[in-house]
């Protein structure tokens, strides 16, 4: 909003994480060019007019938590694809341009996951890293509930490309890959419900804040890579932007150089929050939790997710910047500051009513 001259019609649920952007004129020079509509997407009339009267529209909605894939499927399916249906069709029947976040989930498992863990093609290229147009998209059995969420992703994406192509709806596919940030998530029982479990970022950094062992999935070996909301939202800017470049076009947005495994990861935040926090790690700092307890029933995993960037690079030329440790440093020193007062009221209440 400060570097452009858009104007932006918001529209979700709630406004919390957006409130401090939605002042009254004044508090912001670019005030006035923003709205937000309280409204869900699924049976909402307003919906339609709103997609009409812009030039562009950007769908985010999404039940995108993975401790909801395998306890709410149907919730998670339904707002996926059944609840994006009407977003696309608005915007391919009224010839509106739009940018639709998937996921990198619709990868699912690498074709190295399949080989024998000491054989020598496990360390080629070809068979760990996603390339948008030619990576398979590989999932568990129907029973592993889990990829409900990136079935419905895939589907979706599927039904964009062939309005576009059947239709000529002008379209752009983000496949996030681990963006966090500040805002990027909620704190269970301060910003977000007691009872919910957010995503690993957000899990880490609540056990970091209450001083609890960090949970470790099956031992935390998953790999991931991890980008900065920053850096990421410079690509969205650039579809946005150059819509000749960008449309027709899926997008891996990720930073290939921050991959460790999820162990690594709980490490390195410890690491960080101490520094940023001046408190000292917990002697036993990380637990070990299987899936089954952590998630339930029906959890599965991919094993690695390392996005190749040749497409994004050739067709808008953006590039990662922002190290892990950059990042992990700048959002730990976010939660903390907003964060550790809260969480020690919290902790503190129960004792004080007794």
């Amino acid at each position: 909003m400060s570097e452009t001259d858009h104007e932006v019609v918001a529209v979700d649920v709630y406004n919390d994480k957006i409130r401090h952007l939605l002042e009254p004129s004044g508090h912001h020079p670019w005030s006035s060019r923003i709205s937000f509509h309280r409204l869900n997407i699924k049976h909402d009339p307003r919906l339609e007019g709103l997609i009409k009267s812009s030039d562009l529209t950007i769908n985010l909605a999404a039940i995108c938590t993975p401790a909801d894939y395998n306890t709410r499927p149907l919730d998670t399916i339904y707002s996926n694809f059944i609840d994006a249906l009407p977003v696309v069709k608005y915007c391919s029947e009224n010839q509106k341009r739009l940018i639709h976040f998937s996921t990198c989930e619709v990868y699912g498992k690498t074709i190295g996951s399949f080989l024998p863990k000491d054989h020598p093609l496990r360390l080629e290229p070809e068979f760990y890293v996603l390339k948008e147009d030619a990576s398979p998209c590989i999932f568990g059995s129907i029973e592993k509930q889990r990829w409900s969420y990136a079935c419905a992703k895939q589907l979706i994406e599927r039904l964009i490309y062939a309005e576009g192509a059947e239709n000529g709806l002008d379209f752009t596919i983000v496949r996030p890959f681990n963006w966090i940030g500040p805002r990027m998530d909620f704190i269970p029982g301060i910003d977000g419900p007691s009872e919910g479990v957010p995503r690993v970022l957000a899990c880490f950094s609540n056990n970091l804040l209450r001083r609890e062992p960090l949970q470790l999935v099956d031992g935390g070996l998953s790999q991931r890579t991890f980008v900065y909301i920053k850096d990421a939202i410079e690509a969205v800017l650039l579809m946005i932007d150059n819509s000749a470049r960008a449309n027709g076009h899926i997008f891996n947005v990720g930073n290939p150089n921050n991959e460790v495994t999820v162990r690594q990861l709980g490490e390195m935040m410890t690491e960080v929050y101490s520094k940023v926090s001046g408190e000292p790690p917990l002697e036993v700092p990380t637990i070990d939790v299987s899936s089954k307890e952590f998630y339930g029933e029906g959890y599965d995993d991919s094993d690695k997710r390392i996005p190749d960037m040749t497409i994004i690079n050739k067709q808008l030329g953006w590039n990662p910047k922002t190290s892990l440790w950059d990042l992990l440093e700048s959002t730990l020193t976010y939660q903390h500051r907003t964060y550790a007062e809260a969480i020690k009221r919290a902790i503190a209440k129960p004792f004080a009513s007794s």
